[in-house]
């Protein structure tokens, strides 16, 4: 059973398919396959909650990235306030060129 048909299921099979691909991996005798199942299993509603919104947070995890990333480069800065001018100019885009 592959997990990412999931995704191909329409609203009201999705739930019935994630029950059954977690019955099969929790069997599969598979450690990393049982661990995978349970986390899966404890955000359950999250996943299943993309079948009505088709909403993901990948803005959010791309943010954090960026952010994760000033911070990398904020190694030196005596305070917050300069960490968060940084986290701004990094995920403002602004354009900073001079005029010509």
């Amino acid at each position: 059973m592959n997990f990412k048909e999931l995704w191909e299921q329409p609203n009201e099979l999705a739930k019935p398919f994630l029950d059954k691909w977690y019955f099969w991996a929790t069997h599969s005798r598979l450690k990393p396959m049982i661990e995978a199942a349970k986390t899966i299993r404890k955000h359950q509603d999250g996943i299943l909650s993309w079948f009505d919104t088709h909403v993901t947070n990948a803005i959010a995890e791309s943010l954090n990235n960026l952010i994760q990333d000033a911070k990398r480069r904020a190694k030196g800065y005596r305070n917050t306030d300069n960490f968060i001018t940084i986290i701004y100019f990094l995920l403002g885009k602004l354009n900073l060129e001079l005029p010509t």
